[in-house]
């Protein structure tokens, strides 16, 4: 009878049980997880209507990739990160040994080429003196012609080992100079006044020749910072040269900065994705703007990102005229009395289109405090 309890009642509700305990963990599994809320609430933007792009921020010089025009290993770095230099101080300097070795030889060369030189010199200044004592003898029986002769010889033989002697001389000072200048290059220096933000080797690495993607010091005149905004190409023709535009640091909203026009760089090229990485690329390409700020205004770093929106208006081409747009930021068309032929005492109107640009009808009202992110 208990058994019949068991297997009747006991064993299906526990299967039931365990079949909702596997519905609710299944559900739960499932189930899309909850959406994270941002670390930091977006940038408002400050205009009605506008467009906006990323950014990133760089030194007003450009970040400056400084390499070394021969490859060997570093063997002193006076600098470290945030160091300001001066044009020519010393970023680093290469193992110089075997220059320096080079340099002792080829200046006993020199000592050598010199001394000889001298006795060229001296060989020169004898053989005159023979040669003019012969020609001032008054009685021409002393001395035979051929002696004569030999004694001018002598001075002209003179006077070309004399020109072979300064030439080699002028060879060893050269190839002394030649070595000074290698070593020179050894020690890489500043090429401007600017701030070291990089420092991407130590003492004792082995410094390659030649463009790197990891420069091996990094330089930027921090002084004055930069913008360089990307604009995407799809509306890159809602641009204008000059626009007004505000930037904000991303992660606090609160610090905004005006920003000054600088210039277009009009080349339309390929989106460099954000990760230092000059290789990596996305499908899409960008009109790149630079503008300015000053740094008292809005805490920032070289290499920071940040967002910026342009104030888009729509101004006219004369001034203080504002331009009426459309949806998109097209043109509208617009109405002004043409005075044509009278009739009736009365002038006719017609209607003449003063801007078009291109733009289509699009019906409806003007878009008012829309805005296209980059």
């Amino acid at each position: 009878m208990r058994r019949n309890i068991i297997l009747t009642y006991v064993l299906p509700a526990l299967a039931l049980a365990g079949l909702a305990a596997g519905v609710v963990h299944a559900s739960r599994a499932s189930a899309p997880p909850a959406p994270v809320p941002p670390a930091a609430d977006p940038a408002a933007p400050p205009y009605e209507r506008y467009i906006s792009g990323s950014g990133i921020v760089e030194a007003a010089s450009r970040d400056v990739g400084v390499a070394t025009p021969t490859s060997g290993v570093i063997v002193e770095i006076p600098v470290t990160v945030g160091d300001a230099v001066r044009k020519g101080d010393l970023l680093f300097r290469l193992d110089d040994r075997e220059r320096r070795a080079a340099l002792a030889e080829q200046k006993a060369a020199l000592a050598v080429a010199r001394a000889k030189l001298a006795e060229a010199r001296v060989a020169l200044e004898k053989a005159r003196a023979d040669a003019a004592r012969v020609r001032s003898l008054r009685d021409g029986r002393a001395v035979s012609a051929e002696e004569a002769a030999q004694r001018g010889y002598a001075e002209e033989t003179a006077r070309a080992a004399l020109a072979s002697a300064t030439a080699d001389v002028s060879q060893a000072e050269a190839a002394a100079r030649a070595i000074e200048v290698d070593l020179d290059r050894l020690c890489v220096r500043a090429p401007m006044d600017a701030t070291v933000l990089q420092v991407n080797v130590s003492e004792g690495e082995y410094a390659t020749a030649g463009a790197l993607s990891t420069p091996l010091v990094m330089l930027g005149d921090v002084t004055r910072l930069h913008v360089r905004v990307d604009i995407d190409e799809n509306i890159a023709w809602r641009y204008r040269a000059g626009m007004p535009a505000t930037v904000f640091l991303r992660g606090n909203r609160d610090l905004s900065a005006p920003l000054r026009f600088v210039r277009v760089e009009p080349y339309v090229l390929p989106k460099t994705s954000l990760t230092g990485d000059t290789t990596e690329r996305v499908d899409i390409r960008v009109l790149q703007v630079l503008y300015a700020f000053d740094a008292r205004d809005m805490p920032a770093y070289v290499g920071q990102q940040v967002d910026v929106y342009f104030d888009d208006t729509g101004q006219a081409g004369q001034p203080g005229q504002p331009e009426q747009l459309g949806q998109l930021g097209q043109p509208v068309r617009q109405s002004v009395p043409v005075r044509q032929s009278v009739k009736d005492g009365q002038l006719p109107e017609v209607v003449v289109p003063v801007r078009d640009a291109g733009a289509r009808p699009m019906g409806g009202k003007a878009a008012s405090g829309a805005g296209v992110r980059g």
